[in-house]
C-alpha cells in the first residue's frame, strides 16, 4: 500500500487520471440520481392509462369506490372491462384496445348507460341545508353549510347521482346538460351505404324476413 501511494505522489499524471476517474464517476452517478428523482413513474402506468381513460365520475356503479381503485382492479384481473355504466361502450372499446383484448357488452347488473349527460340540481326552495348531499359528493361539487340553502357548481358535477338518494326533502333532481356552442355537434346525414342497407331492408317481403 506505502508504495502504491509512493508511486501516485511520484507521477503526477497517474494522479490525475484517477482524481479524473472519481470525479467523473461522482459525476454522473449524480446525474444518474437526479435523472432518476425527475423521471420517477408513480405507481403502475397502466393503471394510470386505464384511469385516464374512465370517465371520473366517482359513482361507484363498478362496485369500487372510484375510478381508481376500479383502474387498479382491471390492471390486475380482478375485474372486467364492461363495468362503467358513465362510461358506455365507447369506454369499454378503448380499454379493450388498451388491454388488447375482446370488447364486452356493458354488464347489465352494473346500469344503464345514459343517452345524454345530466347534471344534479338543487331545488333551492325546498333545500333545508342538511348537508347529506354535500356529504355525499365524491368530488365536492355542492356549496353549502348546515341549516343553509345548498346548490350544485354545474362544472364540477359529474352526474353520478350519488346526492339524490340521500336527500330526505327529495329536493335534487338530474337534469341534461344545455349544449353550447363548445359541445354542440352537427347531426351528420346518414352515409349513401347506410340509406342503401335501410332501404333494401325497408323492401323486404314478408317470405324473405322470414
Amino acid at each position: 500500500m506505502a508504495a502504491f501511494f509512493s508511486t501516485l505522489f511520484a507521477d503526477p499524471t497517474l494522479a490525475f487520471a484517477i482524481a479524473a476517474l472519481v470525479g467523473l464517476a461522482i459525476f454522473f452517478g449524480c446525474l444518474l440520481g437526479a435523472a432518476a428523482l425527475r423521471f420517477k413513474v408513480e405507481g403502475d402506468p397502466i393503471v394510470q392509462q386505464i384511469d385516464r381513460i374512465l370517465p371520473q365520475t366517482q359513482c361507484g356503479q363498478c362496485g369500487f369506490p372510484g375510478c381508481r381503485p376500479y383502474a387498479q382492479a382491471i390492471a390486475a384481473g380482478e375485474a372486467k372491462i364492461n363495468r362503467c355504466p358513465p362510461g358506455g361502450q365507447a369506454t369499454i372499446n378503448q380499454l379493450a384496445d388498451l388491454l388488447d383484448t375482446d370488447p364486452l357488452p356493458l354488464d347489465a347488473a352494473s346500469g344503464v348507460e345514459q343517452e345524454e349527460t345530466t347534471v344534479a340540481f338543487i331545488i333551492e326552495e325546498l333545500c333545508i341545508g342538511c348537508t347529506k348531499c354535500i356529504q355525499a359528493c365524491p368530488v365536492d361539487a355542492i356549496l353549502g353549510a348546515a341549516q343553509q340553502m345548498h346548490t350544485v357548481i354545474e362544472s364540477e358535477c359529474t352526474g353520478c347521482d350519488l346526492c339524490v338518494d340521500p336527500c330526505p326533502v327529495d329536493c335534487i333532481e338530474m337534469r341534461p346538460v344545455e349544449k353550447g356552442l363548445t359541445d354542440w355537434h352537427w347531426q351528420l346525414p346518414p352515409s349513401s351505404a347506410q340509406q342503401l342497407t335501410g332501404a333494401r331492408s325497408a323492401n323486404l317481403i314478408a317470405t324473405d324476413r322470414a
